[in-house]
């Protein structure tokens, strides 16, 4: 049996401050996103301040968002835990509360400083999916956000690196190392969007890309987690979630397609 030590979760202690990796990787996920997202704001003829601006809200707001939409769905066990609420650093934050605080902050930032939403979405999607591809290595660091029971074997079989395999034995059993899927499902849609931004498209068109195939790869990895958030025993919220952007989404690119065909032909 295994006798490998999980990686330390903390990155260092600064007298009564301690330093998790969990938030030093979201931090470069969001820094490098701010990055990407301002370059191409730039070469559209926006002010180059705009994103960083933008993330003085978006980026605290979608945190908070974040943790309500994951202690509202884990509410039996919060009520009676009160002040664990507060413990972000242990994990539990879910990427699609993180969305709508996101979408709502920059809408409401849209309209105050006169700029298309539909503009900054698509400037900013694949800053997004790349941000959550890296954020997913802070659920690696916590052993959490995997999936179901399997072998050794199986992981060796994966050519996975010796780092992930010992990382992915938990309590004495080995894991789907889902955090990796969906970071490199996540990876493969980064360069997909940047792919299509070269081409003419419509706006709004590559935030909603975005949209379907993070939910179209999360729909199925959500499958085989374990610590997934549950609307019944059976119904998985992310699940339901995603069937439900992936037909909202494709509806808005059909409408929007159709609506500029019918103003051509009029």
């Amino acid at each position: 049996m295994s006798t490998v030590q999980p990686l330390d979760r903390i990155a260092f202690e600064f007298g009564p401050f301690t330093v998790y990796w969990y938030g030093i990787i979201i931090g470069c996920g969001i820094f490098l996103g701010w990055w990407l997202a301002s370059r191409e704001a730039k070469k559209q003829g926006l002010p180059q301040d705009m994103f960083s601006n933008l993330l003085l809200w978006a980026v605290p707001i979608s945190i908070v968002s974040a943790r309500i939409y994951y202690v509202i769905f884990e509410w039996g066990y919060y009520s009676n835990n009160i002040g664990q609420i507060f413990q972000i650093w242990e994990g539990g934050i879910a990427i699609h509360g993180a969305l709508i605080g996101a979408i709502i902050t920059t809408f409401v930032f849209t309209r105050k400083h006169n700029v298309s939403f539909w503009k900054l979405a698509d400037i900013a999607a694949p800053s997004i999916i790349l941000g959550q591809a890296i954020g997913r290595w802070g659920n690696f660091m916590n052993q959490e956000a995997h999936g179901t029971e399997v072998s050794r074997e199986f992981l060796e079989g994966l050519m996975l690196p010796e780092v992930i395999i010992n990382q992915m034995y938990i309590e004495g059993t080995y894991f789907h190392p889902t955090f990796l899927y969906e970071s490199l499902w996540n990876l493969l849609g980064f360069v997909l969007l940047i792919s299509i931004r070269r081409l003419t498209i419509r706006n709004g068109e590559l935030f909603l890309t975005y949209i379907i195939w993070y939910s179209f790869g999360r729909f199925f990895i959500e499958g085989m987690r374990t610590d997934s958030l549950m609307l019944t025993d059976s119904l998985r919220i992310a699940q339901i979630i995603s069937i439900i952007l992936i037909i909202v989404s494709t509806m808005l690119i059909f409408i929007n397609r159709k609506r500029e065909t019918t103003k051509k032909n009029t």
